[in-house]
């Protein structure tokens, strides 16, 4: 399993709710979370062997900045 984290723009949980679909559409990712409590908003996914760019690219199309950060 990897651990990817990212920083985001998602700032509330009904941000995290219309994104919801679209991280759970995806069968590479076991499991996510959202802090929205930290500065970065930061964005924990567990997967099995997706890439970053798919989750950038995900968020983006949503609406929302999305830049992985190093583990």
């Amino acid at each position: 399993m990897d651990v990817l984290i990212f920083k985001t723009s998602v700032a509330s949980p009904q941000e995290v709710s219309r994104i919801h679909p679209l991280l759970t559409s995806l069968a590479e990712i076991r499991q996510y979370n959202f802090d929205l409590e930290d500065c970065d908003n930061i964005l924990r996914v567990v997967s099995s062997g997706i890439e970053p760019q798919i989750i950038n690219h995900m968020l983006q199309i949503a609406g929302f900045t999305c830049e992985e950060l190093p583990y």
